[in-house]
């Protein structure tokens, strides 16, 4: 369905709000600006930020929703033959493959990293993300896949830590400033490796049925 007008403002509005937030993180650092900076800078009130921003550190975590989201959503889009796995690998080389800021490649990433780890609300935040994508993950490998005792979870602890593995290594060679094309080819070799270290049984788990 077509965005709305009013929706295509609301999305605009949230995201100058989150831009301008992130350029005073980077600036000054996480715990030095307030909601209510924030607020002065974008021109609007601050009962308008926490409208669209519950929590501080959504501002600067402003896709925690895609993260949270984004196993599942590839396990529920798989294609009609494909495991639970196939689909997260495809689509994580396919970010990888097309140098996706999403995944972390991008030039700026080092600075945006610095201001997570220099904040303890939000490396607590970026934790409590993980564990939720873990827990919705597991939840929707037992609707797609039935029950089956423990494992639809512990599939979903393999795939998550293959997630986290590549995800990890990204931000540890971007951190370094390297550049993100160079970063991408060898992050391909890493998914390919950490694909081996799956048994038949975990690759083969949730197979769409062709319809």
């Amino acid at each position: 369905m077509a965005e709305g007008l009013r929706e295509r403002k609301k999305r605009q509005t949230r995201q100058r709000i989150s831009d301008i937030a992130t350029g005073l993180f980077l600036e000054r650092g996480f715990a030095a600006v307030t909601v209510a900076d924030v607020a002065e800078a974008a021109d609007v009130s601050v009962n308008t930020v926490y409208n669209y921003f519950p929590a501080k550190e959504d501002l600067f975590l402003d896709r925690g929703e895609d993260m949270v989201d984004r196993l599942s959503r590839w396990v529920r889009g798989r294609r009609a033959g494909e495991s639970a796995a196939d689909a997260v690998l495809r689509e994580l080389r396919a970010l990888v493959e097309g140098v996706s800021p999403t995944v972390g490649l991008f030039a700026g990433y080092a600075d945006f990293m610095r201001v997570i780890a220099d904040s303890p609300a939000l490396r607590s935040r970026l934790w409590a993300l993980q564990q939720e994508s873990l827990r919705g993950l597991e939840a929707t490998l037992r609707e797609e896949a039935g029950p089956e005792g423990h494992l639809p979870d512990l599939v979903a602890g393999q795939l998550a830590w293959l997630h986290a593995t590549v995800m990890g290594w990204i931000g540890a060679e971007m951190v370094k400033r390297r550049d993100p094309a160079e970063v991408s080819r060898e992050a391909l070799v890493l998914i390919d490796e950490t694909e081996e270290l799956l048994s038949e049984r975990v690759l083969n788990y949730a197979v769409r049925k062709p319809s």
